[in-house]
């Protein structure tokens, strides 16, 4: 509860179902019954939704429409305005013309104005500039706010944390193990988690998990996506009759529940009157059984509004108005009615989704629908028929061009994000048919799991690009300090085999051929994955790249053993990792051995000294292979110089091009270069004179 006194100006944001209304007629409670107040006040509630259908009036008329018996008192009220709290619910629904809020702003409460006009005059603070406001919103419309509003308090309403989801399934389920089994599975879905802080959306889960609990099935592959999960919720509602086959009666109303669903998203309207149902020339019997079954819910505040019991489930059902095949009286009968409905490709537009955040979601619900399994779950519940035609829309706005290295409308996270909610592995093939380069930054475990299902699926790959960001790996050297053991143990039992399911790709794809890891941060454990996966036999990588990827000489072991074992690995750079001298020794291990087929060798700025020059001496005279070597901003002085020019004097040697940090004052270095050069006329030496602190030519542009 808010302390008084409050400020002119409180938002409350959060996303949708999180309780932000509730809280709000809370503190109207409060404020009214004298809890937060020495003196008696008063508090109007203003709903967006019905502001959204207000024509002119005054601004009396405006907040005394729901309350015709204090017509009389307004003077009375507006007279002590600093006593009076105005609650704007659903700012994020407000649908008015661009600049209403801010043109004409007025303010004489006995004037006839637009009813935006008197909106935003009380949002200004031309129209009782005392008087407290809240107002609710999802974050959307928040940078909206900041313009209108003076001074505002901004508060987050996060809804159930971890805890009180976690108490919501043990309240829920009769059997404690079936309850944490449950909250486990929806863990293990960001998206699906992030939405269970709406109690709704805890409910639904819990709801549909427990029910398959109870037939003996096993819920995992449900949870893996939010679509699945929300179709067989959806279609677990309306259970088949004895005899089997659909429900009589269902397929009609399903149309116009999923029409009134896409309109919603369209229009940015979560709400629904009795005149939306009229416009879209839908019955309101025709919502009866998804009243009965919890998916919409009704509201007699006045005349009838409905409502879906989330945000979430609208997106859903907004996605299914576009794989429902209708039918042709259904065609005729709501055919004129959804002209505000874009078609696929606006959906998918990325200008219509920066105007509107919700259709990415509906875009992603819509690729979910495209599983042949769905489909056929969806039809065998309403005996309705799903589109053939939306896997070729969507592969039309998603699909890579020939030549192109990106997608056509979607960046690329979000390409795999919705390809993985499909789980059609012939979509994700033929949406990555034409992809030959890609690169991603991997943030979180689900972007590991999203990219790990579709570069499995991505055929014609030849070069990929991986960044993995801090924090994936608990135990990486960076995060030891922060990390507890527990931490780290648990944070490998999850992300070390999804890991390990990614760089199996490293293998499987006989076309890959250039890796680059680079401005990463990886543990021991991953970089032993990744370097078996590198040495396998069956791996057909050629050059690979772990520029500035925090690694030390702990790592070494692996990469040596990778020289040895893939011969056709012919390119590493290692470079801006302090593998130091111990680290280059072990590297000149797998150098030594006849199989090693390197011919390119990157070790820059990797604090290397000296002594390690012996090893990298008698590594050079051994390899046959290797012609190019970057020792570039590393101290090696004249005496590590002198080591390396015993073997780069011999006409035997290989190697062809070599970058040093050369200090060109040192005379015994300038006669140790010159020497190098008489008796190997092949061999070329750069100097490196960069500031080490600069980024050093991209190891892309030596390398490729």
């Amino acid at each position: 509860m808010l302390a008084g006194p409050f400020p002119y100006t409180v938002v409350l944001h959060g996303p949708a179902g999180v309780g932000k209304t509730t809280l709000a007629k809370k503190l109207m409670l409060d404020w009214t019954q004298d809890n937060l107040a020495e003196t008696s006040n008063s508090a109007f509630y203003l709903s967006c939704k019905v502001l959204n259908h207000m024509g002119t009036c005054t601004f009396a008329e405006l907040i005394s429409a729901n309350w015709p018996h204090v017509q009389d008192d307004i003077p009375a009220i507006l007279a002590r305005a600093q006593k009076v709290l105005f609650i704007l619910d659903g700012f994020d629904e407000l649908k008015v013309p661009s600049g209403a809020l801010i043109h004409d702003l007025c303010g004489d409460w006995k004037k006839q104005k637009p009813a935006p006009v008197l909106l935003g005059s009380l949002l200004k603070r031309k129209m009782l500039p005392k008087a407290t406001l809240l107002i609710t919103t999802r974050p959307g419309a928040l940078q909206e706010l900041r313009l209108l509003t003076e001074q505002p308090l901004f508060i987050e309403i996060e809804g159930f944390l971890e805890e009180d989801r976690k108490a919501y399934f043990l309240k829920h389920f009769e059997e404690e193990s079936q309850a944490l089994r449950a909250f486990d599975l929806m863990k293990s879905n960001a998206a699906l988690f992030q939405l269970g802080s709406a109690p709704s959306v805890c409910w639904l889960v819990c709801t549909c998990l427990r029910q398959q609990m109870e037939r003996g099935e096993d819920p995992a592959a449900t949870c893996r996506t939010t679509t699945a999960l929300f179709l067989r919720f959806l279609c677990s509602r309306f259970p088949p009759p004895r005899g089997g086959g659909p429900r009589r009666g269902l397929q009609a109303p399903l149309q116009p529940l999923c029409l009134l669903a896409a309109e919603g998203v369209w229009t940015r309207s979560s709400v629904f009157d009795g005149e939306d149902l009229r416009r879209l020339g839908v019955h309101p019997s025709a919502l009866s059984p998804f009243l009965d079954g919890n998916i919409l819910q009704k509201s007699e505040d006045g005349e009838a509004c409905y409502s879906f019991i989330h945000l979430s489930v609208q997106h859903f059902l907004a996605a299914m108005f576009y794989v429902l095949e209708p039918e042709e009286q259904e065609e005729e009968g709501l055919g004129g009615c959804w002209w505000h409905v874009g078609d696929v490709g606006k959906l998918l537009s990325k200008a219509e989704r920066l105007k509107n955040p919700s259709l990415t979601h509906v875009g992603c619900f819509l690729f979910g629908l495209c599983n042949e399994r769905r489909a056929m779950e969806l039809e065998a519940t309403f005996g309705c028929l799903v589109s053939t035609e939306i896997k070729r829309e969507l592969l039309k706005y998603t699909l890579m061009p020939h030549g192109k290295k990106s997608f056509s409308v979607m960046d690329t996270k979000e390409v795999l994000s919705c390809l993985y909610e499909s789980q059609e592995e012939q979509l994700v093939k033929d949406a990555m048919a034409h992809v030959k380069e890609m690169s991603l930054r991997l943030k979180n475990k689900t972007d590991v799991v999203h990219s790990s299902f579709c570069l499995k699926h991505c055929g014609n790959l030849q070069k990929l690009s991986l960044q993995v960001e801090e924090g994936i790996f608990l135990d990486s050297d960076s995060a030891l300090e922060s990390g507890t053991q527990v931490e780290r143990s648990q944070n490998e039992q999850h992300m070390l085999p999804l890991w390990m399911d990614l760089c199996s790709v490293f293998e499987s794809n006989r076309n890959l051929l250039f890796l680059d890891i680079s401005q990463s941060f990886l543990s021991t454990s991953s970089v032993r994955i990744l370097c078996e996966k590198i040495a396998c036999a069956a791996s057909s990588l050629q050059k690979v790249v772990l520029e500035n990827c925090h690694l030390t000489e702990a790592y070494c072991k692996d990469l040596s053993s990778a020289l040895i074992i893939n011969q056709r690995l012919t390119h590493l750079c290692l470079a801006k990792n302090a593998l130091g001298d111990r680290g280059v020794k072990l590297l000149c291990e797998g150098l030594t051995y006849p199989e090693c087929q390197l011919q390119t060798l990157v070790l820059w700025g990797c604090a290397i000294t000296p002594f390690c020059c012996a090893e990298l001496s008698s590594a050079l005279r051994s390899n046959q292979n290797l012609i190019t070597l970057d020792l570039g901003q590393n101290s090696l002085g004249s005496s590590g110089v002198n080591m390396l020019c015993d073997a780069l004097k011999l006409q035997s040697c290989p190697l062809q091009t070599l970058r040093l940090k050369i200090d060109e004052s040192d005379a015994r270095i300038q006669k140790l270069l010159r020497e190098m050069k008489e008796s190997n006329p092949q061999l070329t030496i750069e100097s490196d004179h960069r500031d080490p602190k600069d980024n050093r030519p991209s190891s892309h542009d030596f390398i490729f």
